[in-house]
């Protein structure tokens, strides 16, 4: 037996759960490799796939469950967390937010499977209050059919795997150099992406100051809300914003004077979203279109003394 497949086939119940439940606490180390190659060996050692599927299903609840209450007791807080540490673009982190709303808790059965939707799934049930024996049921559902298919794959492919270890084992430390260039290479790909984004959405900011100031000079700037649907829920809007995604874009910009401010807001990290949307607008003739800087958190910081806004329609 090749001295990588002996130490899985010695600890590889306690390697499947450490690598799960770090990799579902957001760090990114791909355990569904670690699953298949434990489905692999439980057909040619000593390993059980009963144990391995028990560990798994066990680390992905631990991790839900202390995501479930950090939402539950923070709420949008955790979830801009997340979306700051996240190696995923902000907007990814806004699109799921926007799944989960539209399949509620049912899209726990099958948020492991989606590469970001994982990180925000479970914290996200807890911060839109869903019933904790609900989220517990799916929860399980759901890591039981992530980890019980990568198993699966390796009992099925087991042939494969064993020849893929066994050219690692005679590689010795080259093979642990590849393994670890690749993981690097993984995470240098997930940066350069969020980096490349955020690039895209570097266009200059308009302050709460100086829109407060085109409001009471009687500007009448319209305020658009680009926050996804399921934030709308948790934190109010701006009195009197458009709700983007309850528009039609084109019907909305036909309706307005491309003279006219437009201010962009979100509740993400830099801005994302908001800038996004802006430069649509821009892109549309309206050169007054600017994002708003740091969202609705600077906005509710003034709102003890915020002016009303007479809305817009689509």
């Amino acid at each position: 037996m090749p001295q990588l497949a002996e130490l899985l086939q010695v600890y590889g119940v306690l390697i499947v759960f450490g690598i799960v439940l770090v990799e579902q606490f957001g760090l990114p180390i791909p355990a569904y490799p670690v699953l298949i190659v434990a489905g692999a060996l439980s057909v040619t050692a000593d390993v059980s796939w009963h144990l391995v599927w028990v560990a798994a299903i066990l680390a992905c609840l631990i991790c839900d469950a202390f995501w479930f209450r950090a939402g539950r007791f923070y709420g949008k807080r955790i979830l801009r967390l997340l979306c700051k540490i996240s190696l995923s673009p902000d907007s990814c982190v806004n699109q799921t937010e926007d799944r989960f709303r539209k399949f509620g808790v049912k899209s726990l059965l099958v948020s492991k499977f989606v590469p970001g939707f994982n990180t925000i799934a479970a914290p996200l049930s807890g911060a839109m209050g869903v019933n904790p024996r609900l989220f517990l049921l799916y929860a399980v559902t759901g890591a039981a059919l992530w980890s019980g298919t990568g198993i699966l794959l390796g009992v099925w492919f087991h042939n494969s795997v064993d020849g893929v270890l066994d050219t690692l084992s005679t590689m010795g430390s080259t093979a642990l150099t590849i393994v670890a260039g690749l993981l690097a290479l993984f995470i240098a790909f997930k940066y350069a992406e969020r980096r490349r984004h955020r690039s895209r959405s570097a266009i200059e900011r308009i302050g709460i100051d100086e829109v407060l100031a085109l409001i009471e000079a009687g500007h009448d700037p319209v305020i658009i809300d680009a926050r996804s649907l399921s934030a709308q829920q948790m934190e109010a809007a701006i009195p009197g914003a458009v709700i983007f995604k309850a528009c039609q874009p084109e019907h909305l910009m036909a309706s307005l004077d491309r003279d006219r401010h437009i201010v962009v807001y979100c509740s993400c990290p830099d801005d994302v979203t908001a800038a996004e949307v802006a430069r649509q607008f821009m892109a549309n003739g309206f050169h007054r279109a600017r994002p708003l800087k740091g969202g609705l958190d600077a906005w509710n910081a003034q709102r003890g003394n915020d002016p009303e806004l007479d809305p817009a329609t689509c």
